[in-house]
């Protein structure tokens, strides 16, 4: 009896030694088996905390898109941390979305389950009955003259006569996204508590102004309930263009770019040094007289101002052979590179040095944004002779 006894506290202390106190993501599996020991460990209400933390971290902590992919990212965003460190993580995300949810307070999310479980339950607040989808959206803010800086989004589950259902204590997973001329141009989530919920605020300042066609977007909101999915759009609804978000004008200072130095060219002294030979064995050569530019210089610049200045960005980045402008697209970047750019008017063009080889030119020009924000400046550019036509190699923005 007593050998017994000792067998089945030494199969106990086995049982209890195996379970995992932390987050073993290696695959779906472990990371099922693992949150499952850690969730057995603790008290039904901590219990209910924890699943509703792992629902906040995947539906809010993770960029993914569907179920298995948030999944994934949701285990390697815990691998390896304790119940105390999810419930911190989950405190942290649900404050940056603006989420009014907290580890200390009292379950207020109805039946959680991350691995999909989404079967309805007799106590399940999710589990909401509704017909339908409704969207008031309203502008808020002021620019100052007036005119809005965002618009106020506000979805309302309703029933078959088009009233307001009500539900309290639901954790019903809320998304936006936002669409021009059938572009996706952002996506956002929060979580529906009930029916008082205040939606989303949708500021202007968010939306990129190169992607907006018309001043007008389209949104399409969509609500989880355990037994559907629940989505309505709205088409054409008005944004404030000064209001949009607008890249700044590129400057880029081709003096913190290490270059081979043939290919910049100095302003003072538009002559590159000449190549030597480092082996004193080698036979003396002549070279290769290069063929000779037979345009000016600062044409090829005023090309590369008007191409800019029309949009017609390809043929602007033809002019060039600048490495620290990198790809066409990094050139034509909306918010980075010269694809922000609206116009530009030229003042003044000269060509300030110009040999077989290399030039300089300079220029003076206003460049707009996209924003109807005008800069003006003064600008360098040094061009190097390439099979006969001038490139530009270097853009030097003076003070």
């Amino acid at each position: 009896m007593k050998k017994f006894s000792f067998l089945l506290v030494l199969s106990l202390l086995l049982f209890t030694a195996c379970r995992k106190d932390h987050v073993d993501a290696t695959n779906t599996k472990t990371l099922q088996s693992s949150i499952n020991d850690m969730t057995s460990s603790l008290s039904t209400i901590k219990q209910i905390k924890f699943s509703e933390a792992l629902y906040i971290l995947k539906t809010f902590g993770v960029e993914a898109e569907g179920d298995v992919e948030e999944l994934k990212a949701l285990g390697k965003l815990i691998d390896g941390k304790k119940v105390p460190e999810i419930l911190t993580m989950a405190d942290e995300v649900a404050q940056k979305n603006g989420i009014e949810w907290a580890s200390t307070s009292p379950p207020s999310l109805g039946e959680m389950n991350i691995f999909g479980d989404d079967k309805a339950k007799e106590t399940d607040a999710n589990d909401v009955k509704a017909s339908s989808l409704s969207i008031i959206t309203r502008p808020t803010g002021d620019d100052g003259t007036g005119a809005p800086t965002a618009i106020q989004i506000v979805p309302r589950l309703v029933d078959a006569a088009g009233n307001p259902v009500s539900f309290t204590g639901a954790g019903l997973e809320a998304t936006l996204e936002v669409f021009s001329n059938g572009v996706k141009l952002s996506t956002a989530k929060n979580l529906m508590q009930d029916n008082n919920f205040k939606g989303f605020n949708l500021k202007f300042s968010s939306i990129p102004a190169a992607k907006v066609v018309d001043s007008k977007i389209d949104i399409t909101v969509s609500v989880k309930t355990t037994a559907k999915t629940f989505k309505m759009s709205k088409i054409g609804l008005d944004v404030n263009p000064s209001a949009l978000k607008v890249p700044a004008v590129p400057k880029t200072d081709s003096t913190a770019v290490t270059q081979d130095p043939n290919a910049v060219i100095d302003p003072n002294n538009p002559t590159p040094a000449p190549a030597t030979s480092t082996d004193p064995t080698a036979p003396a050569t002549t070279p290769t007289a290069p063929k000779q530019p037979t345009a000016d210089p600062k044409n090829t610049v005023s090309k590369f101002l008007n191409s800019v200045s029309s949009q017609n960005l390809k043929a602007a980045y033809d002019t060039s052979s600048n490495p620290s402008w990198g790809s066409y697209e990094s050139f034509s970047n909306p918010t980075s590179g010269f694809g922000s750019v609206k116009n530009v008017s030229v003042k003044n063009i000269t060509t300030n040095a110009n040999n077989s080889s290399g030039a300089s030119v300079n220029a003076t020009y206003d460049v707009t944004d996209k924003n109807g924000k005008t800069t003006s400046l003064k600008v360098t550019f040094g061009l190097k002779n390439v099979n006969g036509d001038w490139k530009i190699s270097s853009y030097k923005i003076n003070p």
